[in-house]
């Protein structure tokens, strides 16, 4: 424990906590792929994906259906944030940027603010 730590105990003022209600979003996208041979291609195309998005701290990425499929894939993004607004920007985001850098038509969008 710091010293300033044991100060503050022994006078009394800690900082009192207070309730944080994290908030969870949902992004869904559902792409069409063209010209993918094997899996391994498929993978490629979404490799963009994992590497960028895939370490934000408030982001989890995975795919999430037609995994064997060579023409489809569907990806969900969950995003954490203290209120449905700031995730609803930060899914605006990620929803943009994702249609710039990834080489796949996106046929639906769903999203989910639970």
């Amino acid at each position: 424990m710091s010293e300033a730590l044991r100060k503050l105990l022994k006078e009394g003022n800690v900082p009192q906590h207070t309730a944080i209600t994290p908030h969870v979003g949902v992004l869904t996208l559902h792409f069409q792929l063209y010209g993918c041979e094997d899996l391994k291609a498929k993978r490629k195309v979404f490799t963009t994906l994992r590497s960028v998005w895939g370490k934000e701290p408030d982001l989890a990425i995975a795919e999430t259906a037609d995994l064997e499929a060579l023409d489809c894939a569907t990806w969900t993004v969950a995003a954490l944030g203290t209120s449905s607004q700031q995730i609803t920007q930060r899914l605006d985001q990620v929803e943009k940027a994702i249609q710039e850098r990834v080489d796949a038509a996106i046929l639906d969008i769903h999203r989910e603010i639970l």
